[in-house]
């Protein structure tokens, strides 16, 4: 399984979803290419559902580590990087350094110039929050 890949598209249908769309059917097949039965597609299928169902939780975590910052004022694919990014973090099958270095990755490759630092950072003290 391509997990970069999965989790790419999962951070896309997150993106939609907070856009205001429904992560569709049509948006896994024609958009992402995404094909029922492989296992990116369940991974990335577990990963929005499992995000869409914790939201709240996710936020306010995210909301307590990007200190000056309101979820409001984040860039709306950011904001899907660190919703996945500590999903994945709190299911604790993939070691969170793992999980940073790919959002940072995410970042760079869909993001700002500053985001990929300001995405470590946040997923640092998430990272430490969860341990507690």
């Amino acid at each position: 399984m391509n997990r970069v890949t999965a989790r790419t598209h999962a951070m896309q249908l997150i993106y939609e979803w907070e856009m205001g769309g429904e992560g569709g059917e049509e948006t896994r097949l024609n958009l992402l290419g995404a094909k029922p039965g492989e296992e990116e597609y369940a991974y990335m299928e577990r990963m929005f559902k499992g995000v869409v169902e914790n939201v709240e939780e996710l936020d306010r975590r995210i909301e307590e580590n990007a200190r000056g910052w309101t979820l409001e004022r984040l860039s709306r694919v950011d904001l899907a990087i660190l919703r996945l990014a500590a999903y994945e973090m709190s299911l604790g099958q993939i070691s969170d350094s793992i999980i940073v270095t790919e959002a940072v990755e995410m970042a760079r490759l869909f993001s700002g110039d500053k985001s990929p630092q300001f995405i470590h950072g946040v997923l640092g003290g998430v990272s430490r929050s969860m341990a507690q």
